[in-house]
């Protein structure tokens, strides 16, 4: 992997706020790590190979893709924490909840008081029309 790449790799794991472009572009140099990666059949030819420079090769672009890897974990690890709500963070959504429902049951109660109101007003017409219907008999 380049320094340029790396340093960029650095820089994106270090900024707190992770974008997509971000993502984005730690994929594409972990993709770059890969490219130069050869596939395991031939791995395993080279690994054989008397010829040192092949092993180092591997080696390298081994060591690239691993540098990658951890550095792209780090990134996911640090957005995972981003996304875990703080535990006052937790009492402030619980309490803002216990608060709505708190709004909610008292407009159910006063609704329910002005319909008791009212029943108690028909109530009281109805007893009041039958005690005059009672005193004319």
């Amino acid at each position: 992997m380049s320094e340029r790449q790396e340093l960029q790799l650095d820089q994106q794991i270090q900024s707190p706020q992770g974008s997509r472009e971000d993502m984005i572009s730690l994929v594409v140099a972990l993709e770059t790590a890969l490219l130069p990666c050869l596939p395991a059949r031939e791995l395993q030819a080279i690994d054989r190979s008397p010829h040192p420079s092949h092993q180092i090769d591997v080696e390298r672009h081994a060591r690239d893709f691993m540098e990658a890897a951890k550095k792209l974990q780090l990134y996911f690890i640090g957005l995972q924490r981003e996304d875990q709500p703080t535990r006052a963070e937790m009492l402030r959504k619980e309490i803002a909840t216990m608060e709505e429902e708190l709004k909610v049951k008292s407009e159910v109660i006063k609704n329910q008081e002005r319909l008791i109101q009212g029943w108690r007003k028909d109530l009281t017409d109805q007893l009041d029309k039958h005690n005059t219907e009672l005193q004319r008999v």
